[in-house]
């Protein structure tokens, strides 16, 4: 089984093609190719992702990426130029009438190149920006049908809870493909902070979620306050860290509330964290490096303690098998270092897992190990290129619960 996935939810166009075997001991997964080209160059300018122009981005790259995950994976094969059929044209043309760059680049490249060997076709049907996503998505449904294979759509947010468990090494470990149940997962980013339980496999409970801001957005606005760069949450964690590392001591006089701590459910609220530090900010005369890094340290450990502590709270109810993290700010090493230790100590026996750096952000591989472990178990996900179901497809979705 081959799977090509598409993911396209943000700033990040991805492709990513992945292999399958399976014998009478195990089933195995490799990583053909996994290729992202990031915007965040052209996103800077703007303090943070700017829709219209990422949606723009997206149809410029997806033909050259598709290529070159073609290439890598040893799949792109050239052929004597044959024309489209009238039907299939006129279904691309219809499916990209509103991106003419991406329609004109993949008429050209399409009868340029066999079809390659691939089984399945996965895609991020959302959540996520919907100019981005609908490039995508329509992206999808054009290769599915001049290819003529069927389509897998998976949420973006099920993508981060299963990208905790590769390990970023060319085979996908067996254990990953079964994942011990229930699994508890902290999935936090830029748009999202949700903790989830999965009591079975794609079943979903979020049994916790930010009330106002997502934890990343919530660095990012703390990094604009403080003069720092976008993406702010790498800025902060790299002035925390030289707090940290250099044998400082906070002194308390920057110190930050932890919003919700002690409430009875599992939500959080980092809104109150970022309003206190632009309350902060605005009394301080001058404004030094040091300062800024003893104001990054102290947001960095007042977020860490709440993500850390009701994640914590909600495993003690729910016992569960597997305790992952995942999503953009899982990168964070701090948040990573009392991740792995609080609950490797609270639950001995339960596997903690995080994903390598390359697979918390925005990524295909993340989607084509949702897409196939959707195509194992649950072989209701797939649909055909011209079912009922993918015409009046969206480009949205929270996770199904």
């Amino acid at each position: 089984m081959n799977i090509l996935a598409i993911e396209t939810s943000c700033d990040e166009t991805a492709i990513s093609i992945i292999a399958t075997e399976e014998n009478s001991r195990k089933k195995s997964v490799t990583i053909l190719a996994n290729v992202v080209i990031s915007q965040i160059e052209i996103h800077k300018p703007y303090g943070g992702v700017f829709p219209a122009l990422a949606k723009r981005e997206h149809a410029k790259n997806l033909v050259p990426v598709l290529a070159q995950a073609l290439k890598k994976s040893g799949m792109l094969q050239e052929k004597t130029t044959e024309n489209i059929s009238e039907e299939k044209q006129t279904g691309l043309s219809s499916l990209l009438e509103r991106e003419p760059e991406l329609l004109a680049a993949l008429s050209d490249f399409i009868p340029a190149t066999k079809t390659p060997n691939i089984d399945y076709i996965a895609f991020t049907q959302g959540p996520g920006l919907p100019p981005a996503l609908w490039v995508g998505l329509n992206f999808a449904r054009a290769l599915a049908l001049l290819w003529n294979k069927p389509l897998i759509p998976v949420n973006h947010m099920e993508g981060h809870l299963f990208s905790s468990l590769v390990n970023g090494k060319e085979n996908i470990p067996q254990e990953m493909q079964n994942p011990k149940l229930p699994t508890l997962a902290l999935l936090i980013s830029g748009g999202h902070t949700e903790i989830v339980l999965m009591k079975d496999l794609f079943q979903y409970e979020v049994v916790g979620t930010t009330r106002d801001d997502a934890v990343g957005e919530a660095f990012d606005k703390a990094a604009r306050i403080l003069g720092l760069p976008y993406p702010g949450g790498p800025e902060i964690s790299k002035r925390a860290a030289n707090f940290r590392n250099g044998g400082k001591i906070a002194n308390g006089k920057y110190k930050l509330p932890r919003p919700m701590l002690r409430s009875d459910d599992f939500d959080f609220s980092f809104s109150g964290i970022k309003t206190a530090v632009l309350y902060m900010v605005q009394k301080i005369e001058e404004m030094t490096e040091e300062i800024r890094e003893e104001i990054c340290y102290e947001f960095e450990e007042a977020a860490a303690e709440t993500l850390i502590s009701k994640t914590l709270r909600a495993a003690e109810k729910y016992d569960p098998k597997t305790i992952l993290m995942g999503g953009g700010v899982s990168a964070n090493s701090h948040l990573q270092e009392i991740f792995k230790k609080t609950f490797q100590e609270n639950f001995p026996d339960a596997e903690i897992s995080i994903p390598e750096k390359d697979c918390s952000t925005d990524n295909a591989l993340m989607i084509a190990i949702a897409g196939y472990l959707r195509a194992l178990h649950d072989p209701k996900s797939i649909l055909s290129p011209d079912s009922e179901k993918v015409r009046e497809m969206q480009a949205d979705g929270n996770l199904a619960l």
